[in-house]
């Protein structure tokens, strides 16, 4: 009885906080300045002399409540603050999230991870993260086509111990983190031939992920199910 007392309660205070904060990032105007990237820009720069903290808050939001590519926000930060402190920022950020709902899901259990990522999701990817942890978890983080902040959730479910996820969050995560870090910073100094076949090259992987994403992600599936 106590047990099941202090899950509703966990429950209710995760959802109530929950609430809050997406009341809060609506009252902001936060929703509509993801409509661009200067948009973005123009709300982290109004929260100064706090903008720092206000760009750490937003990429942690982005892995525990709102689907926001982290690589986005990675390059506006790198713009804003140079491509050390938002590579920092975002990478302190996505572990920490990444942590939070690992232990919200280890907690609460199957119920909330369900209704937090869907059945469909749940019965996709739980039995092979059970199966093969850390060499699936490592893949998915590695690859862009996985969803990185579900999977998350999911392995808290799993017997993969605390220590083992946060080392597989610190060493997998932060590499697409870090180049967008360096190209919103412009860090990385690049003429112009280069940036048009950098162009020319993000076009080409963008349309292979779109068009045979799903089918990687599965033969990477099949493989890892044997």
């Amino acid at each position: 009885m106590k047990t099941r007392t202090r899950t509703l309660l966990l429950w209710s205070a995760t959802l109530v906080i929950l609430a809050l904060v997406l009341w809060g990032l609506y009252a902001s105007g936060f929703f509509q300045a993801l409509s661009s990237r200067s948009a973005l820009t123009a709300y982290i720069e109004r929260c100064a002399p706090w903008s720092h903290l206000a760009f750490f808050g937003i990429q942690l939001v982005g892995v525990v409540v709102a689907p926001i590519p982290s690589n986005i926000t990675a390059a506006v930060g790198g713009a804003l603050f140079g491509f050390l402190p938002a590579f920092l920022l975002t990478w302190g950020a996505v572990v920490l999230g990444s942590m939070i709902v690992f232990a919200l899901a280890r907690v609460l259990g199957q119920r909330f991870v369900s209704k937090f990522v869907g059945e469909r999701i749940s019965e996709k990817y739980l039995d092979i993260i059970r199966r093969k942890e850390s060499t699936f978890l490592t893949l998915a983080f590695l690859f862009p086509f996985f969803p990185d902040d579900l999977l998350c959730i999911l392995a808290g479910l799993t017997e993969l111990s605390w220590k083992r996820f946060l080392v597989l969050c610190l060493l997998a995560r932060p590499w697409g983190l870090l180049v967008a870090a360096l190209f919103g910073s412009s860090a990385l100094e690049i003429p112009l031939w280069g940036m048009a076949l950098l162009g020319v090259a993000g076009l080409i992987v963008f349309v292979v992920a779109m068009k045979y994403g799903d089918r990687a992600e599965e033969a990477i599936l099949r493989t890892m199910r044997k």
